[in-house]
């Protein structure tokens, strides 16, 4: 019976493999893209003013509301799907976006319903605009600043597009 010997690599060899390692770890990272906010041209929108708005303005009956759709799918991917997830689809670590007003689907009177949607709206924009910090710990950045309030409005109708029924 005939053992195989083993020959430790001279350190050289092991600096390279190490270099590549973390290497390869940087790219990886680095992949997950930029997480500084990115701002969004809503120049196609009407623009809605310097007073926030307390509702969203891209409801059915809004004729914009598609192009805040189109703008609002590409701010959410460029801004929001990190943390997120795709298509708003939470990986576990932040809020699945989808539920955010999952509660308020289920009441059978219009005015209640519209009274907790209006309550949703003011929780997202509240948060959206100056972020949520925890015991110090940035658990979400502030983007007022970066993003207008057509931008975030427009991610606002992009999510409610992704209700779950």
């Amino acid at each position: 019976m005939k053992f195989l010997s083993f020959t430790p690599p001279a350190r050289g060899a092991l600096r390279v493999v190490a270099l590549a390692a973390s290497a390869l770890v940087t790219a990886a990272v680095m992949a997950h893209g930029d997480v500084t906010p990115q701002a969004v041209d809503t120049s196609t929108l009407p623009q809605l003013g310097a007073k926030w708005l307390d509702a969203n303005p891209y409801n059915e009956q809004n004729p914009a509301r598609g192009e805040a759709l189109r703008i609002g799918t590409s701010a959410y991917n460029q801004n929001c799907a990190r943390c997120h997830g795709l298509e708003a689809i939470s990986g576990g670590i932040s809020p699945d976006l989808r539920k955010l007003d999952s509660d308020c689907t289920g009441f059978a009177d219009a005015e209640k319903k519209a009274a907790c949607f209006k309550e949703m709206d003011d929780y997202f924009l509240a948060t959206v605009r100056r972020g949520r910090v925890r015991d110090g710990r940035v658990y979400m950045p502030p983007f007022e600043g970066t993003l207008s309030q057509e931008a975030i409005w427009s991610i606002r109708t992009y999510i409610e597009t992704r209700r779950e029924p």
